[in-house]
């Protein structure tokens, strides 16, 4: 079964993908780093680890990477030795290269680098670099200039400090667009948001955006696979686009949507659909995206069988876990009230068993109304149970 896991993977086939580590802990720990980007070689993706802290040092940090990569007998093998002494950048034959302080404080990544990089990832998929005697925000600013310069797919970088979470805030902030990192880093608002002492480094990151990285991630070690992975996340995704734009669904989305849907069904939330009533979220449907890549939520707006009653019905409202604060729902029915005045509805409706959900439309200006209220088409072939046990919410124009 198509899994969310092999949809990020599918998103990162063929692409080079930038992660910045900066570890002190126990250098067994790096093995977490090495099954990450195991999944990510066996899928041909390219993959440039760059190693801070204890990490960097003696070749510890090499070795448990290295046995992340030796698969169990009878699993896909990655055949990717390392090298038994620190190299340079003009040994570009070899997979694991240093960084000196100067290369670190460079104001701009030299051409001859970049070849050198290049000349390494065409021998083999993966490049390790070790950035010696370098602190967290060094590390975040080399890898950034380093991943614009390459035009990378994605930059992540994994700090002890995970993704930004205010002091005050219940949970880690799972987005933030350029335009907010902007407002952030202005004089003392950091300062007053509590995260006076990340700003080093969520300034790297905005840099990297304003010089082309499509996104950024930030989190742990011990949350990395789950951050590149799954839809929950576990640290915080930073683009330089708008956090949100909802748009009709392409064909390309449909594949991803109809796992979201099952996901949604196996939850509860959503009423159970054979594939043609899938299908027909599909053709009708809209999605909310985060940047470019990242799918937050889908909704549709069916009217076909209440022609008669000049009314629409909301489905398949599902929202992706990491962005569930976000407001994604709320710009997902936005768009569908937007809808419903174009195509001059007299009312939209939406059904559900769960009193959450409920709430939410009660917040977006929906009224709970008897199933009655809704148009008798609904109700044809529905099962009598879970009729008894929904509520109808509606939205009069």
């Amino acid at each position: 079964m198509f899994s969310e896991k092999e949809f990020y993977l599918d998103e990162f086939r063929g692409r080079t993908l930038l992660i910045a580590v900066h570890h002190h802990g126990p250098l067994e720990r790096l093995r977490l780093l090495g099954e990450v980007a195991r999944d990510l070689l066996l899928n041909d993706t390219r993959v440039i680890l760059l190693l801070g802290g204890a990490a960097a040092h003696g070749r510890g940090g090499l070795r448990a990477l290295d046995s992340a990569l030796t698969a169990p007998p009878g699993a896909a093998q990655v055949s990717l030795p390392f090298v038994a002494r620190p190299l340079t950048p003009s040994a570009p034959d070899a997979p694991v290269l240093t960084f000196d302080t100067a290369a670190l404080a460079a104001p701009t990544i030299p051409d001859r680098l970049l070849l050198d990089i290049w000349r390494v990832l065409r021998g083999g998929p993966l490049l390790v670099g070790c950035c010696e005697d370098c602190p967290p925000e060094r590390l975040a600013e080399f890898a950034q200039r380093l991943g614009a310069r390459a035009r990378v797919h994605k930059l992540v970088v994994v700090d002890a400090g995970g993704g930004v979470q205010p002091p005050d805030a219940s949970a880690v902030l799972s987005f933030m667009d350029e335009a907010v990192m902007e407002a952030l880093l202005r004089r003392g608002e950091a300062e007053s948001a509590g995260l006076a002492a990340r700003r080093p480094l969520l300034a790297a990151i905005r840099a990297g955006l304003l010089a082309g990285i499509t996104s950024v991630n930030l989190c742990t070690l011990d949350g990395l696979a789950r951050e590149l992975f799954t839809y929950e996340g576990s640290g915080t995704l930073f683009t330089r686009e708008d956090y949100c734009r909802v748009a009709p669904l392409a064909l390309d989305d449909f594949h991803e949507v109809e796992k979201l849907l099952e996901r949604g069904q196996r939850e509860g939330y959503l009423k159970h659909r054979d594939p043609d009533e899938i299908g027909r979220i599909l053709i009708s449907g809209y999605g909310a995206t985060i940047g470019q890549h990242h799918l937050a939520g889908v909704c549709a707006l069916q009217t076909d069988p209440y022609v008669a009653e000049r009314a629409g019905e909301i489905v398949g409202l599902y929202t992706v876990t990491r962005f569930k604060g976000e407001g994604v729902g709320v710009k997902l029915v936005d768009r569908m009230k937007a809808e419903g005045d174009r195509l001059r509805l007299a009312y939209l409706f939406a059904c559900t068993t769960q009193e959450r959900v409920g709430q939410f439309f009660e917040r977006q200006g929906f009224r709970r109304v008897p199933t009655e209220a809704a148009p008798a088409a609904k109700w044809t072939c529905y099962d009598p149970a879970r009729r008894a046990a929904v509520a109808v919410y509606r939205y009069d124009r």
